[in-house]
């Protein structure tokens, strides 16, 4: 095992597999549409799960009668509460740092607190008896009252959500005195902006199969997180080595399937069944009861010299973390430590609150909770920029942080930022400006840049593991738990062991996502499986190279440091220049041999630190991703509707392991972004969903938006394996207030609210030709 990152210094090495966008395993079979995801799945004989839900936002259960639903020809078990042996889901989200403990029910049991919580469990022969099953279970209710605003959810009187309280965690981030430094400053900048809740909208729905054999139960499921192995295990009241989750290959996850989906719906009915059942939730399912984005509201005030140099941030936000726990620990606290951007603000204090509500949960997302505070940060400066008679670029020019520099937390940035160079390539990108369409269309530009970490909090200490094997054929084995969402997270660990071991992508093979199959790797979430796995992979494969370099070096009578290992052989060099090596397959068969094993299993820990929370000062995240995008937008004064011209994002990638996949991953993150900014709302009345289909959920499609321009900036100093940095979430977030931004400087006002839909642009128009909208430099 190893602590440290071995990574060459930027410039001094030439990559002959990295860096280059080789077709791999997984390319073909999607192209084909040959890839199983977790509702291709079927088994003989199996059965088909349904949830029952509450209609309900907040109740309490005074009876369920099934009877009605167990005398439906075809239905094989129908499953409550009292049917699951733990009926508890805990997890500490925030690692022990001040989190409510609240327990969330597999199966609601004396009441209800959101709109589509699971309430009883169908298996039946078919679906369509599994579905009319579910219309036969009568649950009595008694309303209670509800609470559907965070904020109101904060008053001394208001309804609790949980008998603990409203108030989930309460992160406060501070360093220096910003009370003082605000009185003392020139000018002070106030905003409130406020984000909605938005729904992940994958290609898959949650889905899955789960079945018994030989007593473990195995559930093959469309999950981020194989580990929750652990929690089913608890759940059926089994040792874990009776639970085996295999992932399949997903078509998108964004965060949605980090917390549990179907996995302990099917545990249930599955085990109690003793046969194989199948759950797939229909789109109008998925929408209405998975998890979604945080809505912020953030309150900002912003004190600077006259020539704009920062000297203080207050800021408040609220996150609307629903009716239970979930992951707004984590969520809310990435929100706390990049609220202040990437500026350099000498004194600030942070309040993040994560606050129950009966809405329905929220939990990871794209950006986790460091994204949504990119339309706060990003808007504050360009308000101060206007007010002191700045441009944009110069009020980032003069407090824009460096290697270095000491961010609110207390920590200093030990690897590049290259923001500057990155918002360059994007605005030179945007090339000369368009010309509007017609007499009440205004053409504005703009744009934002972002800091957003990658992989988990410090104190959580995380690791991850792998298992190489070198077969006597020479071919290359990868083992890990690894989940892959799409985006070939498990084909990025095949590039950096071909690159270190020499064996041709074609003849390396990559098991993963299979608990009883794979040493543990962690979750595909928060950006850290190029971080920790490809770290893992790059350390390992270096570990097990050095053990069959000696039998090389030996073999060949040179010194092990001479050794190239490229095209499936590990060759030298003698004084005439003469190539002289050995086969991978051979070198296999003659460690074999010797007794030397041709195996490394090997586990990579992260760097680990401390963060106290009632300092508000330590440790938060390993590195961070760093970027810039520009927009150019046409705003149409009579109707509203707002369209994207142009589009352009660079980032900083430290070092691609896959040029095209990480181009991919930007152009992909900003049309999420992009519908996050300008259209997709999942609206709650009273806890009520108002959309629960892509009929009135909008989602943006290659009509509504042009191609998205990718400038990639390398720098060679990420904390990722050879020096790359995770870019999975850094591009959703700059695309709001690079929007944001566009439309100010086409209508003159700034929007403040998400999603800026064509009603809410037009009431800014209207209210500026009225004179109520005060002016963008808002001051005190």
């Amino acid at each position: 095992m190893t602590e440290a990152i071995e990574s060459a210094p930027a410039g001094t090495t030439e990559f002959t597999v990295v860096g280059n966008s080789p077709a791999h395993h997984d390319f073909q079979d999607k192209v084909q549409g040959t890839l199983r995801y977790g509702a291709d799945w079927k088994l003989p004989g199996m059965l088909y799960g349904k949830v029952v839900r509450s209609l309900q936002p907040c109740a309490r259960i005074t009876a369920i009668d099934t009877s009605a639903a167990r005398e439906l020809p075809g239905v094989v078990a129908v499953l409550t509460a009292s049917d699951v042996p733990f009926n508890k889901v805990v997890d500490n989200a925030s690692g022990g740092l001040g989190e409510l403990t609240v327990a969330q029910p597999v199966l609601a049991e004396d009441r209800v607190r959101y709109t589509g919580e699971p309430v009883a469990l169908i298996a039946a022969t078919e679906p369509e008896i599994a579905a009319a099953a579910v219309d036969l279970v009568d649950v009595s209710y008694a309303d209670l009252p509800g609470i559907f605003d965070p904020e109101e959810a904060l008053e001394p009187e208001a309804p609790l959500v949980h008998e603990a309280g409203n108030v989930l965690v309460n992160w406060r981030i501070g360093r220096g005195d910003a009370a003082a430094a605000m009185a003392a400053a020139d000018v002070v900048i106030t905003g409130e902006y406020r984000s909605q809740h938005v729904e992940h909208a994958y290609l898959e729905p949650e889905s899955g199969v789960g079945w018994s054999d030989n007593g473990v139960l195995t559930l093959r499921v469309s999950t981020q997180v194989i580990e929750h192995a652990s929690q089913i295990a608890r759940i059926l009241d089994v040792s874990e080595n009776k639970v085996r989750i295999i992932a399949s290959y997903m078509g998108g996850g964004f965060g949605g399937k980090e917390d549990m989906t179907v996995e302990p719906y099917l545990a249930l009915l599955a085990w109690h069944t003793q046969r194989p059942v199948r759950m797939v939730w229909d789109r109008q399912e998925s929408i209405l009861a998975s998890t979604k984005r945080h809505p912020f509201v953030m309150r900002y005030r912003t004190g600077a010299k006259a020539d704009g140099t920062l000297l203080a941030q207050e800021i408040d936000i609220i996150g609307d973390a629903g009716a239970y726990p979930c992951l707004s620990a984590r969520v809310l606290f990435a929100g706390a430590a990049l609220a202040a951007g990437p500026y350099r603000v000498p004194n600030i204090t942070t309040r993040s609150r994560a606050v129950f509500t009966n809405n329905v949960p929220a939990s990871a997302f794209r950006g986790f909770g460091a994204m949504q505070v990119v339309f706060g940060y990003e808007s504050q400066m360009d308000k101060l920029a206007e007010r002191l008679g700045l441009t944009p670029t110069e009020i980032r020019d003069r407090n824009q942080v460096s290697k270095g520099d000491t961010i609110p937390t207390g920590e200093s940035l030990h690897t590049a930022v290259e923001l500057t160079a990155t918002r360059d390539l994007a605005l030179a990108r945007l090339g000369p400006r368009s010309t509007a369409t017609g007499p009440g269309c205004r053409v504005g530009r703009g744009f934002a840049s972002g800091m957003q970490p990658y992989g988990r909090t410090i104190w959580f200490r995380d690791h991850a593991s792998v298992w190489l094997t070198l077969q006597t054929d020479g071919s290359l084995l990868i083992r890990s738990g690894v989940t892959d969402l799409g985006a070939g997270q498990a084909a990025s660990l095949c590039q950096i062991a071909s690159e270190v071991l020499g064996a041709p992508l074609e003849e390396i093979s990559v098991y993963i996502g299979d608990t009883a199959l794979n040493p543990p790797a962690g979750g595909t979430f928060a950006t850290r499986q190029l971080y920790m796995s490809g770290n893992a992979v790059l350390s390992g494969a270096r570990e097990l190279r050095d053990s069959l370099a000696a039998v090389a070096a030996e073999e060949l009578g040179v010194p092990p440091d001479t050794l190239v290992w490229r095209d499936g052989m590990v060759r030298t060099a003698d004084s005439s220049g003469q190539n002289r090596g050995i086969r991978l397959a051979e070198l296999a068969q003659m460690c074999q041999r010797r007794g030397v094993s041709t195996s490394n299993l090997h586990t990579w820990r992260a760097r680990g630190g401390e963060f106290d929370p009632e300092a508000g000062q330590g440790d938060s995240f390993p590195d961070y991703t760093y970027g810039t995008h520009a927009a150019e937008v046409e705003v149409d004064t009579e109707t509203g509707v707002v369209r994207v011209l142009k589009y352009a994002a660079s980032h900083d990638v430290g070092q691609q392991i896959n040029p095209v996949r990480v181009q991919g991953q930007i152009q992909g993150g900003v049309m999420q972004g992009l519908g996050y900014a300008l259209m997709e709302d999942h609206a709650l009345i009273d806890g009520q969903p108002v959309s629960t289909l892509f009929a009135n959920y909008l989602i943006p499609t290659t009509m509504d938006m042009p191609d998205i321009e990718v400038d990639v900036v390398e720098s060679g100093e990420g904390c990722g394996p050879l020096n790359a940095r995770g870019i999975g979430e850094p591009p959703v977030g700059p695309c709001a207030a690079a929007i944001a931004s566009a439309i100010k400087d086409a209508i003159g006002v700034r929007p403040n609210r998400l999603p800026i839909t064509p009603e809410r642009v037009l009431e800014l128009i209207d209210e500026q030709a009225a004179g109520r909208v005060a002016k963008d430099g808002d001051h005190e």
